[in-house]
Formats: C-alpha cells, sequence, structure tokens
C-alpha cells in the first residue's frame, strides 16, 4: 500500500539526490578548472627553465638536459621534445612533432597519438633562439583515477542516502500507520455511539499531536451539542405532554358528557390556552434559531439603548403596578448607542423584566439601568430583590428548558434566558449573572457604538 510516508521519504530522497549532484556537478567543474590552472603554471614553468638550460648550454646542453630528465623521470611523467627549425626531434620522450599542434608558442589541451592511442595532453609550446622549438606537456588521463574517485565517492554518497531514505521511509510509515491505527479506533468507537472516547495525545508539540488535539477538542463539542440536543429533546418532549394531555381529557370529556354549552365554551377556551402554549414553545425554538443562525445580522441599526430600556420600563410599569412592585429606570452612561437588531435587543429587555417581575416579591423593587463599563463596551443591567439564583443556577439559567426549583410554580417554558443569551451572542456580547444582595443582577454587555 502506497502511503503519505512513503511518497514524502521518497520525494526527500529524490531532492537530496538532486542536491548532492547539483553540488558535486560544479564542485567538480571547480576542481578540474583548478587542476587544469596548476598545471599549466607548472608547465609554464618547467619551460621556463628549460629555456634558461638552453641560453646557457646551447642546443646541444639542453638536449643533452632533456634526455637526462628523460630517462630519469616516471614513464609518461611529462612530455618533452626538442626540435630544430625543421621539427627534427632532438631530444624527448616524442618520437615526432604531435600532429595538429602548431609550433607558434602558447598552451593548450587536446589529444594527440602517443604510442600507439590517443590521449588528451595539456602542451605549453615555447619558441627558442635560433628556430629551435620545445615542448613540454603532460598527460591529463593520468589524473582520471582521482575523477574516477570522485564519481565512485558521489555514487556511494548517494546510495547511503537511498538506504537511509528507504530505512527511514519505514520507520516514518510504521510510526504514522500506529498513530492513524489509534485514530482509526477511536473514530470507529464514535462512530458506534460511544461519544466519550478521545484521540490518544502525546507532551510532545508535532503536527499529529496538535491535530489530535484539536479533533478531541471538536470531539467535546460535538458531544456536548448531542447530549444539548437530547436534553432539549427530552425537555420539549416533556414540556408538550402537558399541555397535549391536558387538551385531549377535555376534548375526550367534552366528547363523552357533552355538557351544556356555557360549560363546553370554557373548556374550548382552556383548550385554546393549552395550544397557545404549545405554539409559543414552537415560536421560541423557531425565534433561537432564527438568531443562532445569525441572519438577523444583516439588519443591524444603530439603537439608542436608553430610549430602549425607558421605553420597556414604561411598558411594564402596570404589571408592576398589579403586584406592588416598585419598577424604575436609571440612565448611567448618558447618550449610550450600539449597532444591533432594535427589536430582538427589546425583547431581551424584556424577558429580564419579565422574570425579574415573576420572582419579585410584593413590596419589593427592579431596576433597569444602562451603564459603560469600560468606555468600550455598552450593558444594560436588570436588578430585582427577588430570592436569585445560586452559583449552580446560574451557570444552567441558559439552558434551553432549564427551571430551577424556584420557578416550578410560575408560567413559562424555560426558553426566555436562553433567547436573551442567544440576542446577547448576536450582538458579540455575553449575558452575566451576579447576586445583587438580595436578589439577582442579569446584565447583557456587548461592544458601544462610538
Amino acid at each position: 500500500m502506497r502511503s503519505s510516508a512513503t511518497t514524502l521519504a521518497t520525494g526527500y530522497v529524490l531532492l537530496g539526490i538532486l542536491a548532492l549532484v547539483l553540488f558535486a556537478l560544479p564542485l567538480g567543474y571547480a576542481w578540474r578548472a583548478a587542476d587544469n590552472d596548476v598545471r599549466l603554471q607548472i608547465l609554464g614553468e618547467d619551460s621556463q627553465r628549460l629555456a634558461e638550460v638552453f641560453n646557457r648550454k646551447g642546443p646541444a646542453g639542453l638536449a643533452d638536459f632533456i634526455n637526462e630528465r628523460v630517462g630519469l623521470q616516471i614513464a609518461g611523467e611529462r612530455i618533452l621534445l626538442l626540435t630544430d627549425a625543421a621539427q627534427k626531434p632532438l631530444a624527448g620522450n616524442v618520437p615526432a612533432w604531435p600532429a595538429g599542434i602548431p609550433t607558434e608558442a602558447g598552451s593548450d589541451t587536446t589529444k594527440i597519438e602517443l604510442d600507439r592511442h590517443s590521449t588528451m595532453v595539456t602542451m605549453v609550446r615555447t619558441d627558442l633562439p635560433g628556430g629551435y622549438h620545445l615542448l613540454v606537456g603532460r598527460d591529463v588521463g593520468r589524473l582520471a583515477p582521482v575523477m574516477t574517485r570522485f564519481w565512485y565517492g558521489l555514487a556511494a554518497a548517494v546510495a547511503v542516502l537511498m538506504v537511509s531514505g528507504v530505512v527511514g521511509g519505514i520507520l516514518i510509515r510504521r510510526a504514522l500507520l500506529f498513530r492513524i491505527h489509534s485514530i482509526r479506533r477511536t473514530v470507529s468507537a464514535i462512530m458506534h455511539g460511544e461519544l466519550s472516547h478521545r484521540l490518544p495525545t502525546g507532551s510532545g508539540s508535532d503536527e499529529l499531536n496538535t491535530l489530535s488535539v484539536t479533533i478531541n477538542r471538536m470531539l467535546e463539542q460535538i458531544e456536548q451539542l448531542v447530549n444539548g440536543v437530547a436534553n432539549v429533546s427530552n425537555a420539549i418532549a416533556h414540556d408538550l405532554r402537558t399541555p397535549l394531555t391536558e387538551l385531549r381529557s377535555r376534548l375526550e370529556e367534552l366528547s363523552l358528557t357533552r355538557p351544556p354549552p356555557a360549560e363546553a365554551f370554557a373548556e374550548v377556551e382552556a383548550a385554546v390556552a393549552d395550544v397557545d402554549r404549545v405554539i409559543s414553545i414552537f415560536n421560541a425554538l423557531l425565534r433561537l434559531a432564527e438568531i443562532d443562525t445569525g441572519m438577523r445580522r444583516s439588519g443591524f441599526v444603530d439603537v439608542d439603548l436608553g430610549q430602549l430600556c425607558a421605553h420597556a420600563v414604561e411598558f411594564y410599569v402596570p404589571a408592576a403596578e398589579v403586584k406592588d412592585i416598585t419598577l424604575t429606570f436609571k440612565d448611567e452612561a448618558g447618550a449610550l448607542h450600539a449597532a444591533g437588531d432594535q427589536l430582538l435587543l427589546a425583547q431581551a429587555v424584556n424577558n429580564l423584566i419579565d422574570n425579574a417581575l415573576k420572582y419579585t416579591p410584593a413590596g419589593g423593587t427592579v431596576t433597569v439601568s444602562t451603564t459603560s463599563p469600560d468606555g468600550d463596551a455598552a450593558a444594560m443591567v436588570v436588578t430585582d430583590t427577588g430570592p436569585g439564583m445560586t452559583a449552580a443556577q446560574q451557570v444552567r439559567a441558559t439552558e434551553r428548558f432549564f427551571r430551577g426549583d424556584a420557578r416550578r410554580g410560575t408560567p413559562g417554558v424555560g426558553l426566555g434566558l436562553s433567547l436573551v443569551q442567544a440576542v446577547a451572542r448576536l450582538h458579540g456580547g455575553t449575558l452575566e449573572f451576579a447576586d445583587h444582595h438580595p436578589g439577582l443582577a442579569a446584565t447583557i454587555c456587548f461592544p458601544r457604538k462610538a
């Protein structure tokens, strides 16, 4: 099976070989060029020394010196030839002036016939007084073993790189397959409904470990969402069962007893109330779904929060007076504006005021105020003098259909605070609860508009 680890290892091996070859080619060229320059320098110095011998001892002396040197040197170490003006050999280890080599002074690297085979040589030609010609050269092929060793070394390096790449690819593939196998087991368990499983993580910060940590966070979120959906489904079923059961009982009783019209219409009105309660639950859920999708964000306008809260308080004053509760508004931030959906913000404040009036006893107070905590934030605060909530209840208060012990006897389905939190989140803010001693302080806080 071809894996990504094998592909990566192969790619790195090929890249390493390419880099090694690209490094070796200019290195070999530079070495050959430097060797050729040194060779020409040595041959030039030899030609200069032989020319000095010619100047001191004449042609015969130079011929004797060359023959003596040829006899002492290793065969083929130097190519030496002294000729007269007619290119007749006088001394040296070359029987005749090589074909293709001009007699003019200079240097050249060319191929000549030497000892019945072609050889690449580097030649330095020197003109001596009296028309004599001096040829000093060196067989380039004598350095071939060095270049052969260089290419052998390069081939050995490529082989080592390939072997290490193959071994490294196998090891990396095994390590990756081990990690992937553990991930596959976890995912398989989750697919079978065991949502508590998590991917194994280590103490390192490699890519797979980072991916595992991220996936684990996603799995935790998915588990919370699935549990939340299950809880909401159970809560919906529970809250719908009561009004639907009551509705069925009333209709069944009407069908069996067929009471007088007055009693029948009273039962019909009660049945309508049960239906309205069911519809209110679905309407609240639909509003929450609409807010959660963020569709209302496109209709944001400039909202005067002080004016919005003042109108909400004015609307609820009659209801507060009926319960003998003092409902007031305090504008503590002056002109406080924010970008938002005015209808949703009004509904959120109304829900908080409605909750406060439900749980505040007669003779208590409910206060609505607008503040700017740090200059960059806008806050709407609703405080009451009711029983408040415990710390555990404050954490769960915004869960859909959650109703604390103090709320069991009060009307409602437990979606009001969930709606308020969704509105706050839509506006980039938060819904926070705090003890008011006595009572509760509920704060909607989000960025203000300058």
